[in-house]
């Protein structure tokens, strides 16, 4: 044979074990493709968003008083009150019961217009606001627990991953948002 050829053979099978070498060393350290997922749970927070709440309120009131201490009402009553005494009996006694006319007409006329003011009321309605505070739940992520390579880890995601996580060179394959530890 011709040593050329012979060489040529060398060189090639040479070059074709080498190769097939280094695919097979590809393959032997290639890890594995995909994170099993053990469990995700869902990240919320509660948020509390206050608003006014108000509400039309009937109220009755009573109306401020011109005369404050029934002047009017005692002093009509004392003067009915004395005229009506004045025409109970003669003499002295016309002028005690006169007096005491007065004083006893006097003192119902007070009452009445203390009873009349009391009565005095009017409705109104009023304008009643509270704060109160709705309750909002927002979902800020997930906390995913895998394992690869017999390792367990967690990591926390924008998203649900499902029943994997891709690897890319022993590392896995995340979104921008997520945090390993």
């Amino acid at each position: 044979m011709n040593k050329s050829l012979l060489i040529g053979l060398a060189v090639g099978a040479a070059a074709a074990a080498g190769a097939g070498a280094v695919a097979g060393l590809k393959v032997i350290h290639k890890g594995p493709q995909y994170a099993q997922v053990v469990q995700v749970v869902p990240l919320t927070r509660t948020l509390r968003i206050p608003r006014q709440d108000c509400h039309a309120e009937t109220v009755v009131r009573r109306r401020q008083s011109r005369d404050s201490h029934q002047i009017f009402g005692t002093v009509a009553g004392a003067v009915v009150g004395g005229l009506l005494g004045h025409y109970v009996g003669g003499g002295t006694g016309q002028d005690i019961a006169t007096a005491a006319g007065a004083a006893a007409g006097g003192y119902a006329g007070n009452r009445i217009e203390h009873r009349i003011q009391r009565g005095n009321l009017y409705t109104t309605t009023v304008r009643r606001c509270a704060t109160v505070y709705d309750r909002s739940v927002e979902r800020e992520g997930y906390e995913v627990r895998y394992r690869l390579g017999g390792k367990e880890g967690t990591v926390r995601m924008d998203h649900d991953p499902g029943q994997r996580i891709p690897v890319e060179n022993g590392r896995l394959v995340l979104g921008e948002s997520s945090q390993t530890s």
